[in-house]
């Protein structure tokens, strides 16, 4: 009799259907992944748009026509270009990215993401908001062709006239529009840009003194500002305005679908590359951006670093013309092959300009190399 036996187990049967469970998990997973992917996130894209020659033609109702014209005034041949930038937003409040989107741009050093409030202060519509553009983009082009002028020597008399104010802002129900701003603190605006910075001075601690012309009759109020929303808040009192030049002769602009004031610079120096002779560019690609004011000083934009690849990818410029306050946003990301200038006014951009038809000898010039 055996006290042991030595005998093999059953062999262990693999459980039948246990690989479609793991299929099925599997395909679980990747299907939740891509509705996640595809569910909108509180983001916006920035990213490079089309790019614009000033010195050349562009489409009107289907039609070529110069961008600008100067029909009363001699003008001379132009070369190369000077080329103004755009930013295209891909998505609004009504529309927005997805996050399979937002994780794309993300990794592309061309785009940036940013979160909607940014873009869209909340209240602001997408009609709103275009509206808006589309009245800064007037007011540069009058503010350029005023800068141009007056750096040749003109005299350019403005007026600047309540357009609407902004339900509920500081301004509702005591400005109306057509009044015309004949001051704020004393002190006489220039233009747009002059009269934001007054009211940015003056603070949201205490009143402004605007003094309006009303039908012919002046009139004060006192109006305390109050932040805007967005990215970078600053004292407002929520008005529109426009502004209104009498010009010695007619310049016109023309462009159809863009906004904003960022262009205001490049249409200056375009006006006066089209009145003075020899090229102002020396025939080069030249890009740049900026805001513009009467008197010729430039602002700083938004997008700079999508209009720096813009610059390069489709307008194929060697130069660029950056507002020296966003110096410190170029530094680091500035495409290769692209040499930045900076520049305070306008004359410091004729003066980039002049350097670069000197064979490009443009040692010694400030360049957005360092914060």
């Amino acid at each position: 009799m055996a006290l042991f036996t030595d005998t093999e187990p059953d062999p262990v049967r693999p459980r039948r259907g246990g690989g479609w469970i793991g299929w099925i998990l599997l395909a679980a997973a990747l299907i939740g992944i891509t509705v996640v992917a595809l569910l909108p996130a509180p983001y916006v894209i920035e990213q490079p748009g089309p790019v614009f020659d000033v010195l050349g033609d562009v489409q009107v109702d289907g039609e070529a026509v110069p961008m600008i014209q100067i029909p009363m005034e001699e003008t001379f041949p132009t070369e190369g270009s000077l080329d103004m930038l755009t930013v295209n937003i891909k998505g609004n409040p009504d529309n927005l990215p997805s996050w399979f989107d937002i994780a794309t741009a993300y990794f592309d050093q061309s785009r940036a993401v940013l979160p909607v409030d940014t873009v869209y202060p909340p209240g602001t519509t997408v009609e709103t908001s275009n509206e808006q553009s589309r009245i800064d983009m007037e007011n540069s082009q009058k503010e350029a062709i005023a800068a141009a002028m007056t750096n040749l020597g003109y005299e350019v008399p403005s007026t600047l006239s309540v357009i609407e104010t902004t339900p509920g802002g500081p301004a509702a129900d005591v400005l109306l529009a057509d009044d015309v701003i004949v001051s704020v603190n004393g002190d006489v605006p220039a233009d747009v840009t002059d009269l934001r910075a007054l009211i940015a001075a003056n603070g949201t601690d205490s009143p402004a003194e605007i003094v309006v012309d009303r039908a012919g009759e002046q009139q004060t109020f006192e109006i305390t500002p109050v932040l805007s929303e967005g990215d970078n808040p600053a004292p407002i009192i929520g008005i529109i305005v426009g502004s209104d030049y009498d010009f010695p002769f007619t310049v016109k602009i023309q462009l159809e679908n863009v906004g904003g004031p960022s262009a205001g610079m490049m249409f200056a120096l375009g006006i006066i590359d089209k009145l003075t002779e020899g090229p102002l560019n020396g025939g080069e690609n030249v890009a740049g951006t900026g805001t513009i004011s009467s008197t010729g000083e430039v602002g700083p934009i938004g997008g700079i670093v999508q209009k720096m690849w813009g610059a390069v990818r489709e307008g194929h410029a060697d130069w660029f013309l950056a507002p020296a306050s966003n110096c410190d946003e170029v530094v680091g990301n500035i495409p290769p092959g692209l040499t930045v200038f900076s520049v305070e006014d306008l004359d410091d951009a004729l003066t980039a300009l002049a350097a670069i038809r000197s064979d490009g000898d443009t040692s010694g010039l400030p360049t957005c190399t360092a914060g």
